[in-house]
Order: structure tokens, then C-alpha cells, then sequence
């Protein structure tokens, strides 16, 4: 079946099957499984230029945080399996669906084509669908850790929050750097649930998809707390992504500063020391940890962070907390001034030798100039929620979401600057598809780092500055909030020659 751009495809339960099949090349544990995991992950590696996958997401049963709960999994696992390649591979990934409700694919922070059986968002795989993904990852395609996860509009917060996500990792320059390729490496995907006692999920309510959904429990790749080794003089390093729903994350590691190797889009051009680092949903960071301490364990703390909250318009929904010029209820991580335990690190042994932070990771362009300055305004306003009742709705440029609507054409190979402007109370993290960028501070300079998030303050305004390569095509841009996409905050982009 063909695709129109400005309509959702639906897809039929045999649409899609290519003519190679999906063997599973790979399937062997992680090689490092952290001490309080019971098994690795499964794990799906590319061989000889190809990555083969089969993935299916159903409703199951799964061990999480040392319980049991019924959510929504990749392959029985929440997270999901780890897919692994290297730029230039080619990817076929068989996926069905055995939800009881539609669902698709997104492959988060990636260069690929927003159409066809690539990077796609407008497919809607039916229950029982069957739908094979195929593309050619670009060969000069940064090295990253990027993921997977659902991006069926409207149900977006529900797929993710009940569980959804599985990392992508593509391998490149920044791995064979010896520093790098020499540390110890750990996953460390943040998702948060909100179970009854059952194990069973706990419908949000209109105020917490308002505000943007948050659970109660919070877990590290599965688990709660779990532990990681560093040897005294060794290095650590840890793969952090932010795959909750609608929860930043303020992370600090008692007495270690976390040296930042690559944002979103990849590599930095050398380490950046820091005490704190600020992901909000969707967000990765590579950071690498120095072993220079003798002995103990050090907790890996997730400091309260506040993302704004309600005004005059959550006021009314709120029962008449917060007031016009200030702000009715606020949503702030952490459980206490002091934050929460996320993690561990924990000294055992002592290297062979010492080791020392790479000194430069490699070049980062910076886009020096652009040809066109476009603004984006992000408000919320009252409106029918379906099967809801009345509730806030998020928009930019004063329009909700509409596939079949284009709401920017841009040219392929323009650089352009973005300019965000948040009038609202509440921080939104914008996310552009298919291509990253850079943030353009306010003397007018482009950051040398590439990243697919920005984070746009309650009352403030940021600008990005990128350029549309390689691909034409219908894609997005929206509030990772994914509540806040949900209820509108989404925008089409076509990309033309």
C-alpha cells in the first residue's frame, strides 16, 4: 500500500512482509550485566553489514523492579531488547503488533527517511498487524545511542508510560577511540510506573495527563537501585536515557564528576566536565566516570527538578489552586528535597594501569550561518479531550496537531533557525525528527554538540539552528511531554527539494 504524506497508512496484518525473513542473528546477553540483574537483556547484534530483528509488543506479565507487573513489553522485556549495529548497516525489522489497540514505530534521534518502511510515524500497524521495517542506515551516520519507541498520535503517553522503549545503538568513530572502547559500559534507561498493588497500571487522570503523567515507581534498565562496578583507577562508562513519559531528570553521582562524551546526536569534540546533568524525556547522554576513589558505593541521585506547572487555565480544572500570575499545581522529580536513589556505583579491584580520560573525541562542525529564521509559539488553551470531557490542549502556533494539514515546508539542504517561544507555565522539550541541530546561544553561536531536544523554559524562549539533509518527506516536531503531544502540541514539517 502506498503513502500519501498527509494521511495515516493503515496497515493491514499481512502489509509490509518483505521478502527476507527476520532470523535472529544475535540474541546473547549483555557483557555487562549489572550484579543485581538475574539475567542480561536480549540483544540483537548486526553481522556483516546487516541487522535482523524480530520484535513484537504485546501485554504481558514482566519482572520489574524485583515484582511483577502487566504492562505493555518488546519481546517480554521492559525495556525492550538492545539493537546494535554500525553505521552504513542495513536494518530488517519484522515487527507485530499483539497490543489490543494500534500502534507503530519511531526511531528516536536517527538520520533516516520519515517515509516508507523507515523512520515513519504516520503507519498505523493494526492489532494483529505484521509490518516489516527496512532501511539503510547512512554510512557516515553519527555514532549514538538513540531507541525505539511507539509514535501513534493519541496514544503515545500510554504505550510509552505502560512500557514501550527499547535502546538503538549504532557504533562508529567515537567507540574505537581507546579511551572509550577500554571503559566499562552500562545502559541505563529511566522509566517510571504508576502500579496498584495487583501490579496492574494505574490509569493517570485528566490533571496528570495535563501536567504530564509521572509514576510513583522508578527504574533503572528494570530494576530498582541496581549496582554497578568500577575498579579503583578504572573508567565507567554509563549510557543514560531518559525513556519516561513526561519526567526530567536533575542526576548527580556523589563525589565523581560525570565527564559528557556525546549528546544526543553524537560525540562531542572533547569531554565536558559536570556536577549535574539535566535529561529531559527522550534525552541521552554518554558520560564517563574516573574510579579515583579508594573504596565505598556512590549513589547516582536524582535531584528534584521543576517543570512549571498549571496557571489560570489549571486552576479552574484544579478546584481553584494557583492563581493567573502565578501557577496552580507544579510538578517537581525527586521525592524529597534530597532527591531519589536511582543507582549505585561501587569500587571493586584496582585497574592494571590508569586509566585516563580520551583528551579529544573528534571533530564537531558548527553551522556557522543560516538563510531563513522561522518563531514557534507553544500555548495551551481549553478544549474537548475525546472520551474525557473538557480539559487543556497544547499548540503551536496557536493550531493543534492535524496530519493531514503541512504546517512548514522547508528545502533540503536549508539551514534554518528555529525560534521557540514558550508562553505557557510549564517547560516543553521540543523534538525534531529526521534531522538534529545545534543551540544557538544569545550571542548569536551555535553550540558545537548536536541534539534532537531542546528544552524550551516555562515564560522563556530558545532557538535552534539546523539543516535538512539527505532526506525528503513528511515529518514532525512536538513536546516530548508526550501527554502534551497527545493533546496536540505536534506540528508536520514537509521536506521538498
Amino acid at each position: 500500500m502506498g503513502m500519501t504524506r498527509r494521511q495515516f497508512i493503515v496497515l493491514g496484518s499481512t502489509a509490509g512482509v518483505g521478502a527476507a525473513g527476520a532470523a535472529i542473528l544475535s540474541r546473547r546477553g549483555s557483557a555487562n550485566i549489572p550484579s543485581s540483574a538475574q539475567r542480561g537483556p536480549e540483544r540483537f547484534v548486526s553481522a556483516h553489514g546487516l541487522l535482523n530483528v524480530e520484535l513484537v509488543a504485546a501485554e504481558n506479565w514482566v519482572h520489574l523492579a524485583g515484582t511483577r507487573a502487566l504492562l505493555y513489553a518488546f519481546n517480554g522485556q521492559v525495556p525492550g531488547p538492545l539493537m546494535e549495529l554500525e553505521s552504513g548497516d542495513e536494518v530488517r525489522l519484522r515487527f507485530t503488533n499483539q497490543l489490543a489497540e494500534p500502534t507503530n514505530l519511531h526511531f528516536h534521534g536517527t538520520h533516516l527517511s520519515p517515509e516508507g518502511k523507515a523512520d515513519n510515524v504516520f503507519l498505523q500497524i493494526p492489532e494483529g498487524g505484521v509490518f516489516d521495517y527496512s532501511f539503510r542506515v547512512p554510512l557516515n551516520h553519527p555514532a549514538g545511542f538513540f531507541w525505539v519507541h511507539p509514535h501513534l498520535h493519541g496514544r503515545v503517553a500510554r504505550q510509552v508510560s505502560l512500557g514501550l522503549a527499547a535502546p538503538f545503538v549504532i557504533r562508529g568513530v567515537l567507540d574505537r577511540i581507546p579511551e572509550v572502547s577500554a571503559a566499562r559500559e552500562h545502559f541505563l534507561i529511566v522509566q517510571d510506573f504508576e502500579l496498584d498493588s495487583r501490579g496492574r497500571p494505574v490509569d493517570p487522570g485528566m490533571s496528570a495527563m495535563m501536567l504530564g503523567r509521572e509514576g510513583s515507581l522508578i527504574t533503572v534498565s528494570g530494576m530498582r537501585n541496581p549496582q554497578y562496578v568500577i575498579e579503583q583507577d578504572g573508567l565507567l562508562r554509563l549510557r543514560l536515557l531518559n525513556a519516561s513519559a513526561s519526567r526530567f531528570l536533575r542526576l548527580t553521582l556523589e563525589d565523581h564528576p560525570m565527564h559528557v562524551i556525546a549528546t544526543d546526536g553524537g560525540g562531542l569534540a572533547a569531554p565536558q566536565s559536570v556536577d549535574e546533568l539535566v535529561l529531559a524525556p527522550g534525552e541521552r547522554r554518554d558520560v564517563l566516570v574516573q574510579g579515583t576513589r579508594e573504596s565505598g558505593s556512590y549513589r547516582l541521585i536524582n535531584l528534584p527538578y521543576d517543570r512549571g506547572g498549571m496557571g489560570m487555565m489549571g486552576r479552574g480544572m484544579m478546584g481553584g489552586r494557583g492563581g493567573m500570575m502565578g501557577e496552580g499545581p507544579r510538578i517537581s522529580t525527586g521525592s524529597d528535597a534530597t532527591g531519589t536513589e536511582l543507582a549505585r556505583i561501587v569500587y571493586q579491584g584496582r585497574s592494571e594501569q590508569r586509566m585516563l580520560l580520551p583528551h579529544a573525541l573528534g571533530d564537531v562542525d558548527a553551522l556557522l550561518s543560516s538563510t531563513v529564521r522561522r518563531s514557534f509559539e507553544l500555548r495551551d488553551a481549553m478544549g474537548m479531550i475525546p472520551g474525557r470531557g473538557m480539559g487543556m490542549r497544547f499548540l503551536i502556533n496557536g493550531r493543534e496537531f492535524d496530519h493531514e494539514r503541512i504546517d512548514t515546508r522547508v528545502r533540503l539542504d536549508a539551514v534554518e533557525d528555529w525560534e521557540y517561544v514558550n508562553s505557557t507555565t510549564m517547560d516543553h522539550p521540543i523534538h525534531i525528527h529526521t534531522n538534529s541541530f545545534q543551540l544557538v546561544g544569545s550571542d548569536g553561536r551555535p553550540e558545537r554538540a548536536w541534539r534532537d531536544i531542546v528544552i524550551v523554559k516555562a515564560r522563556s524562549r530558545a532557538r535552534v539552528r539546523i539543516r535538512f539533509r539527505d532526506f525528503v518527506g513528511t515529518t514532525v516536531q512536538h513536546c516530548h511531554i508526550l501527554d502534551h503531544e497527545d493533546l496536540g502540541m505536534m506540528a508536520t514539517m514537509l521536506i521538498e527539494r
